[in-house]
């Protein structure tokens, strides 16, 4: 029997019972990626509740500038850089770390309650092992850890009694819809995609799209990789993979319905046929704040919703003809193994090339289907196995462009 065929849900299901109150002590916070859209995000929630959290570590890629600002802000213990690319004036008691030394001295930094992995790509998979595995609660707004290593995040969970608290939107709704604890009356989740920029075009116009248009989301501000994987449905994909992994539940039980006004960020539906869904306004600080201060909904910077202002709200199916991706994502994770790892990697190099017009939009998802076709997964998923995954996805992509 399989990893992927011993389902379990990665999320804590029922509110504690004493649960953490505004009296207590601050709960010290790692950032990784606190200079990206989620790790800034992150900070303004924190700013607003001073009261209850305090940054105890910071982990940015290369971006010194804000890095050294959201330092002086915020006078972290530990500040971790991956990539030096200048001098980083930092205040006093802040030490400084470089490369992945320091990117898991964060993820596993003693005064942490709380890890928030914000990180993007393949680096952030052994820093949350790590936290993990020293105990910490990780709120995961990294895809590609569960989506590559979902097998081993769910082994390392079990092994050290932590568990992980979604960030994503989708993924949020979900949890916020299960917390009354009924995992076993779940009859089958359902994500929630906004259906991108290019929702209505046919397949002739989308073949000359170009990244400027793709950038430009209808509803939500986000990082360009990830927004133009919303536009060839591919970040749904990967929720797909997430979601199998984050609540336990096999493939064929998860849905996605395109819902341009993007207010359901997902729903649940038990076996009686109720469903139970979570609405908001998009805005990330709102999934981030519940992640920090779960089980408690409380007032924060995000605007209340009122329905009456919205209107109507619409859904549709997806087009798994015209956005092929969705399919490729869900079959790389059926298909298990080292598939996904290759989907995410090749996926990644393609974003990039279609930015710098070397691929058009809809190359995206042919060339990656080329290459699934092409790989040869190993028997035994490990990290070792994952990093020859991706390395050989990156290469085979290239030499697919080339063709």
């Amino acid at each position: 029997m399989g990893a992927r065929d011993r389902l379990v849900c990665l999320v804590p299901l029922v509110r504690p019972a004493s649960p953490r109150g505004p009296s207590s002590a601050p709960l010290g916070v790692a950032v990784l990626g606190s200079t990206g859209s989620v790790g800034t995000q992150t900070l303004d929630v924190i700013t607003h509740h001073p009261e209850r959290f305090r940054v105890v570590a910071l982990a940015a890629g290369s971006n010194v500038a804000l890095l050294a600002g959201q330092a002086r802000a915020f006078r972290p213990d530990l500040v971790a850089l991956e990539h030096p690319t200048g001098d980083l004036d930092l205040p006093a008691g802040s030490s400084l770390l470089i490369g992945t030394e320091g990117l898991t001295a964060a993820a596993t930094h003693r005064d942490a309650g709380i890890v928030v992995v914000a990180t993007s790509g393949h680096a952030a998979i052994e820093p949350t092992l790590a936290a993990i595995a020293a105990g910490k609660i990780v709120a995961i707004a990294n895809k590609e850890t569960i989506v590559c290593a979902g097998a081993l995040v769910a082994a390392a969970i079990a092994a050290h009694g932590s568990h992980l608290r979604p960030v994503d939107s989708e993924h949020s709704a979900l949890w916020q819809a299960l917390l009354g604890g009924f995992h076993a009356d779940i009859d089958r989740l359902v994500l929630t995609a906004s259906g991108g920029p290019f929702r209505g075009l046919d397949a002739a116009r989308l073949a000359g799209v170009r990244a400027t248009d793709a950038l430009h989301h209808p509803t939500w501000t986000m990082g360009q990789k990830v927004t133009i994987d919303s536009a060839t449905l591919m970040n749904k994909g990967l929720e797909v993979i997430e979601a199998h992994w984050l609540f336990g539940i096999p493939y064929e039980r998860i849905e996605v319905v395109v819902h341009p006004e993007s207010i359901v960020h997902s729903l649940v539906a038990f076996a009686d046929g109720s469903q139970i869904a979570q609405l908001s306004y998009p805005d990330m600080r709102l999934p981030i704040q519940f992640a920090l201060t779960y089980p408690h909904h409380i007032p924060g910077p995000q605007r209340h919703l009122r329905l009456d202002e919205v209107g109507a709200l619409t859904f549709e199916a997806p087009d798994e003809t015209r956005f092929p991706a969705l399919r490729l994502a869900r079959e790389a994770g059926q298909a298990g193994s080292t598939y996904p790892t290759v989907l995410s990697a090749a996926d990644e190099v393609l974003v990039h090339a279609f930015v710098e017009g070397r691929v058009p939009f809809t190359g995206i998802a042919a060339t990656i289907e080329r290459v699934l076709a092409a790989h040869r997964p190993t028997s035994d998923l490990t990290l070792a196995a994952i990093r020859d995954a991706d390395a050989w996805a990156r290469a085979e992509t290239a030499r697919q462009l080339l063709r």
